[in-house]
């Protein structure tokens, strides 16, 4: 008789909790989509965004059915935990910072300077820090490498498309001159 694996309940909470944080980005993103659009932004990379939301999605998945078949090893998940958590920490400071600006979608509002505050000071992306670090982290609190290496390799792909089109859209920005002397 083959065995079952156990379920991991605690890192199936985990992932709940933050399946709920990304609901609450998107309500986040929706408020200022419409803060944005009202002040005549224009959207760029519009077609690259459902592969993003597939595969932030699937991390999640992907995580919730590898965990399962691994071991919880406590000092690679006690340090994966504590990145992820610095992770949800750095993101939150972004949207913080940006305020209205921050989004899931790549809008630009005419007029606006360039945000040059808060982790943005040293940074030109760091929400995708977040996104890299969580991408690597909450997959390894479980021992899910497989979920872990998939995403980072596909998110690595989609990093360089989306990065490409905020500096694009950024550029037309006033400020956008800075850009030039920030970390990429």
């Amino acid at each position: 008789m083959t065995s079952t694996p156990d379920l991991p309940i605690p890192y199936l909470l985990l992932l709940a909790l933050v399946a709920l944080e990304r609901l609450a980005e998107l309500a986040v993103a929706r408020r200022h989509t419409a803060w944005s659009l009202a002040r005549g932004a224009r959207e760029y990379g519009r077609g690259h965004y459902p592969a993003m939301v597939a595969l932030h999605t699937a991390l999640l998945v992907g995580c919730a059915l590898e965990a399962p078949y691994r071991p919880f090893l406590p000092v690679l998940g006690w340090t994966a935990l504590g990145l992820a958590v610095a992770a949800q920490g750095l993101r939150w400071w972004c949207v913080t910072t940006l305020g209205p600006r921050w989004n899931t979608r790549v809008l630009v509002v005419p007029g606006l300077t360039l945000v040059a505050g808060g982790p943005y000071r040293w940074l030109r992306h760091p929400n995708y820090v977040a996104v890299v670090l969580e991408g690597l982290a909450l997959p390894l609190v479980h021992s899910a490498w497989l979920t872990a290496t998939v995403f980072t390799v596909l998110n690595a792909l989609l990093l360089r498309v989306r990065i490409a089109c905020e500096d694009r859209a950024l550029a037309t920005a006033p400020g956008a001159d800075r850009l030039a002397g920030v970390a990429p």
